[in-house]
């Protein structure tokens, strides 16, 4: 069954405190991996997510002494872990000077960051303005308006590319109207992780943690986390997953080669990167649902058949990944289309084919 991290004893609080330097390196201190129990504004409600061990679904794939843990993001107020860089890009930009009444908050998105930019922009009393690619999901459009912020629709064609583009024109024309958080080239999305999404993982695992495993959009999250994580200890393995094609349906992750790529993603730093069918990442999605009773988003889907691919090649270990958001933002996408003909041995079937490359 899954479990939550409590099998895990907690450090003691000044155990992840150390000498400050740089931005990238120090290490700040924790608060608890707990839940706020009273919040003043939603602000305070980011980060702090649980962590739950996949154990239905990895039951006889896996050996023994290796366990996988999934970080639930979807339980942030605005649903992912977008929330987390979002709130972070707000900050920095208030504290200089570049955000101040009168602004209009504006970026590029495939869903997650605009939902916690219009989210975050309606608690501060900001105005948004979003660029989407046309097919994100009605729901992640419907979320977004709700909030109250503005839509401008790109190609859907081109992906979150297009709507890079279509952004720099918007702002190109009326630059001083705009504040652009520029998710995909500003650090402070890599250092959101490295604060917060790090800092949780090494306390949840009390350490124990041997590979960190994150699917990549802007890069933020497998960036911040991983630098995060081999200042703790540099034998922790950091592995991205992208799409194996550039036509690929997993909405909000690059195909690298293919794209433009983020200012802030910087392949050396990661140890492996491994590829993701999109029809596997749907499979697992089906089988997350059905055995663990966890309901995700396909990027999350990807990210346990990259977690259960790595776990296959390794006697021990504890792998965490990342679960961006929950399901609900895709109930009316292509990805729940074939749900209702999944069977547990259609997981046997996706392992299989692995096995035959």
């Amino acid at each position: 069954m899954a479990t939550t991290s409590q099998s895990f004893p907690r450090l003691p609080a000044d155990a992840d405190r150390g000498a400050p330097v740089d931005v990238h390196e120090r290490v700040v201190p924790l608060r608890e991996v707990v839940p706020v129990g009273r919040a003043n504004s939603v602000l305070d409600l980011v980060g702090n997510t649980p962590l739950l061990e996949i154990k239905r679904l990895t039951a006889g794939l896996i050996p023994a002494g290796v366990r996988i843990f999934a970080k639930l993001e979807g339980f942030n107020p605005g649903g992912s872990v977008k929330d987390r860089p979002a709130k972070k890009m707000l900050e920095v930009g208030i504290a200089q000077g570049k955000l101040k009444p009168g602004k209009v908050i504006l970026d590029s998105t495939s869903g997650n960051t605009g939902i916690a930019l219009a989210m975050l922009g309606a608690t501060l009393g900001y105005p948004v303005e979003l660029v989407m690619p046309s097919n994100v999901s009605r729901e992640r459009k419907k979320i977004v308006e709700a909030y109250g912020a503005k839509i401008h629709f790109s190609d859907p064609m081109e992906g979150s590319d297009g709507a890079i583009v279509m952004c720099r024109k918007l702002l190109g024309h009326n630059p001083d109207r705009y504040f652009k958080p520029d998710q995909y080239n500003n650090e402070a999305n890599s250092i959101a992780h490295f604060e917060t999404t790090g800092p949780e993982i090494w306390r949840q695992t009390r350490g124990e943690v041997t590979h960190f495993v994150a699917a990549i959009g802007t890069g933020g999250t497998i960036m911040g986390t991983g630098r995060f994580l081999k200042s703790k200890s540099r034998a922790i393995k950091v592995i991205a997953v992208e799409p194996d094609d550039a036509m690929h349906g997993l909405e909000g992750l690059k195909h690298m080669a293919s794209s433009i790529v983020p200012g802030i993603y910087h392949e050396k730093d990661l140890d492996d990167k491994i590829q993701v069918g999109t029809e596997e990442a749907y499979e697992m999605v089906y089988a997350l649902g059905q055995t663990e009773g966890i309901l995700v988003g396909q990027s999350s889907g990807a990210a346990i058949i990259a977690a259960l691919k790595l776990a296959r090649s390794i006697r021990e270990g504890t792998i965490v990944t990342i679960f961006a958001d929950f399901g609900d933002k895709y109930l009316s996408t292509n990805l729940w289309i074939g749900w209702q003909e999944w069977r547990p041995e259609r997981l046997q079937q996706v392992i299989a084919k692995w096995q035959k490359k």
